[in-house]
């Protein structure tokens, strides 16, 4: 693949994606951003987390030069937004809220017709191009099917697919796998790794935290406008300890013997037992469990997953609305 244009510098190593005590504040006094300070690596995969109404899209909106700031600096690829926005965007690629497509067209035109309004795109490569797209959502097959008869799924695919037209040096997906089935969106993970690993930032949100988890290097998770943490995904998750877990066909009694152990918060499956880590040594706990006459099958720590760590800092469940 193409690698994306080297133009001029990110900006003193600020990142890809650089805001400052970024807000927005809606008429009637809503606040939908409060203060954001987000920094978007080079090269990295960036899940952007967030409960319903978090402020995700507000934000989303704000770097790609939709709508203004309140207050405070977003700068994409160095550049101020939206003041640089005719400098910046054709160098981004993007998926937000959906893809916007002509039903009448097929699959190909619509993405003939998106090609024919960049004016950087030259026209005499342009069937090629539209070809190699269409190839790497995995579209070709339905390239001629009018857009109106496809599936959520494949209107996602067509979307990301326009967004691919050109080499980009950033990505913004809002949801790229949504409508996509299991196989679907295991491509869809496939192709932002690829894309990473040739150059281009992704920056995606998504409801989907174990996705996040898969293909992410990096993660921010947001929770009523503010910027709760970010970092890169293993580290986010590594300040929790995991939950104990034993797996056993006397989870009754492993029960008793946990909470008398002064283990709290225990869960009781059908031959499963958990709760939370304890503090000591875990080869006295198992001594213990042997002792009560519980029969110990499995016995261990189980990682603290990217969901744990949203659960820990939001304390709310999650949404696909942002």
């Amino acid at each position: 693949m193409q690698r994306p244009p080297a133009t001029e510098p990110d900006g003193d190593g600020e990142g890809v994606i650089a805001t400052r005590a970024l807000t927005k504040r809606y008429r009637g006094g809503q606040l939908a951003v409060d203060g954001l300070d987000l920094t978007v690596p080079a090269g990295s995969v960036f899940g952007f987390l967030g409960p319903n109404g978090s402020g995700k899209t507000t934000t989303i909106r704000m770097l790609m030069g939709l709508i203004e700031p309140t207050s405070g600096t977003a700068r994409v690829l160095g550049r101020p937004m939206p003041r640089a926005a005719r400098a910046v965007l054709p160098q981004v690629g993007a998926l937000i809220e959906g893809p916007a497509l002509y039903g009448f067209l097929s699959g190909r035109d619509n993405l003939l017709r998106y090609d024919a309004a960049d004016p950087t795109a030259d026209p005499r490569t342009r069937r090629a191009r539209v070809a190699a797209a269409l190839d790497r959502v995995g579209l070709t097959a339905a390239a001629g099917k009018k857009a109106k008869a496809y599936s959520l799924g494949m209107k996602q695919r067509l979307g990301l697919a326009a967004a691919l037209l050109q080499p980009r040096r950033l990505l913004v997906l809002d949801e790229p796998t949504n409508g996509l089935d299991p196989q679907g969106m295991r491509e869809i993970r496939t192709l932002v790794r690829e894309l990473a690993d040739d150059g281009t930032t992704v920056f995606l949100s998504s409801h989907l935290l174990d996705e996040i988890e898969q293909v992410c290097t990096h993660a921010a998770v947001m929770a009523r406008g503010r910027l709760i943490t970010q970092g890169t995904v293993a580290d986010l998750a590594a300040g929790l300890r995991g939950r104990l877990v034993v797996v056993t066909p006397d989870p009754g009694d492993a029960a008793r013997v946990l909470k008398e152990s002064g283990v709290g918060d225990v869960v009781v499956g059908e031959e499963r037992v958990s709760g939370e880590a304890p503090e000591g040594e875990l080869a006295d706990l198992n001594a213990a469990l042997v002792s009560a006459g519980v029969r110990v099958r499995g016995f261990g720590i189980e990682r603290a997953s990217l969901e744990d760590a949203f659960m820990a800092l939001t304390g709310e469940g999650f949404d696909v609305a942002g």
